[in-house]
């Protein structure tokens, strides 16, 4: 991983405005100090966050490992995207502007 591409996501605005909307509707408004209820909401989300992506990651592997292990499932993914971008290119060299 190299520094640009961390820079990038850490300084993506998206993550922080997504925070500053949807978190503070579940800090009260007389709450004297509301950032350390705010960071411990960010920390439990960011932690469920990991463990749903974890999840996502290593069912991924699974089914890369059983795809790869099976020729024929191979065979007939390859053929069904040769398929498929074959009918996408008929499709445009047909396509009227």
């Amino acid at each position: 991983m190299t520094v640009e591409a961390v820079l990038i996501n850490i300084l993506n605005p998206k993550l922080s405005i997504f925070f500053l909307a949807f978190l503070p509707q579940f800090v009260s408004a007389d709450e004297a100090h509301p950032l350390p209820h705010m960071l411990m909401l960010s920390a439990v989300f960011m932690q469920m966050t990991f463990v749903v992506f974890a999840g996502y990651g290593l069912f991924a592997a699974s089914v890369r490992d059983h795809v790869i292990s099976r020729p024929r499932v191979m065979t007939w993914m390859r053929r069904t995207f040769a398929g498929a971008f074959a009918a996408l290119g008929a499709k445009l060299a047909f396509t009227e502007r």
